[in-house]
């Protein structure tokens, strides 16, 4: 039999795939308007959330997201999408994004804006969403929505197929 040969774990891992894992929030008011949050570091209007950190699970990056962001210590509910994209082009690495139920606020009372990221917050239709959303992220907040209203969850692929 012959002797096996054992990889270094970290040059084994160092030949993996990268990819960035985001998460946010679906979060609505009682008409069904979607929050979103003006980052000051884009020219688009964004969910609630941000990057999570190193080993950091999506559903714990989400929570810390919104209560830095917005200062709101919400549940986060169950996941509703995920996604995976390039936006940055082929050499950058990808975002695997995921979208959680955040429930539903009857307005922004009690959002603090984090300042140093965000220029602030608005509520908006789900009609009204492209306007504000670049491609990529009109796609994974609309299919976010459709499976909370369904009941289901969604993957929202980007790029080749």
């Amino acid at each position: 039999m012959p002797e096996a040969t054992f990889i270094d774990p970290d040059v084994w891992y160092s030949g993996l795939a990268g990819v960035v894992i985001a998460a946010g929030a679906i979060i609505t008011d009682p008409d069904g308007r979607v929050l979103l949050v003006k980052p000051n570091y884009r020219d688009h209007w964004a969910l609630p959330g941000g990057i999570c950190e190193f080993g950091e699970p999506p559903h714990i990056g989400c929570g810390r997201e919104l209560a830095e962001e917005l200062g709101l210590e919400i549940p986060v509910g169950r996941l509703l999408a995920t996604d995976w994209s390039q936006p940055f082009g082929a050499e950058a690495r990808p975002i695997m994004h995921f979208v959680f139920d955040g429930g539903s606020l009857a307005d922004g009372t009690g959002i603090v804006v984090q300042e140093a990221e965000l220029d602030g917050f608005t509520f908006a239709a789900p009609g009204e969403l492209a306007g504000y959303l670049p491609p990529h992220g009109l796609a994974r907040v609309v299919g976010a929505v459709q499976a909370r209203e369904a009941g289901t969850m969604t993957y929202v692929p980007h790029g080749p197929s």
